[in-house]
């Protein structure tokens, strides 16, 4: 019988270390097995910022181009206009109704601002004085 170092015990003599040789490693391995799993989460995130960073950037250029579609359509109305009516009417006449659309679009946007920043008497506000008066011991409140 040949002693090739292999036991079927799965012992082998020659790997053995000591406990405290193993635990001086541990560290080691630890901070290895971190540096690992944040190098493959560098790398995931990477890749989707890279991916996120590209289709953003694919919404600005088709935001441009609607940006653009929507002024030619804007002189294709004045085109079409023009052809009834002399091209400065035609002109006047949708400047002047891209303005009244602008002053809409303010006048919604202004009442939602009001809407949004308006004290709620019956709000967050209200409730922390009856939840302070509750403390006091003041006023009415549930038991």
């Amino acid at each position: 019988m040949s002693n090739s170092g292999f036991n079927p015990n799965g012992f082998n003599p020659r790997t053995k270390r000591s406990l405290v040789v193993l635990l001086g490693e541990l560290p080691g391995q630890i901070i290895a097995l971190v540096k690992a799993e944040l190098d493959a989460f560098k790398a995931e995130v990477a890749g989707k910022a890279k991916n996120i960073g590209l289709g953003i950037g694919l919404f600005a250029v088709a935001g441009v181009f609607a940006f653009l579609a929507v002024i030619v359509l804007i002189a294709l109305a004045v085109i079409a206009l023009a052809l009834v009516l002399p091209l400065w009417l035609a002109t006047l006449i949708v400047a002047v109704a891209l303005l009244l659309i602008a002053v809409i679009l303010v006048l919604v946007g202004v009442n939602r601002v009001k809407a949004g920043t308006a004290p709620d008497p019956e709000g967050i506000t209200a409730s922390i004085r009856h939840d302070v008066d509750a403390f006091k011991g003041v006023g009415q409140y549930e038991h």
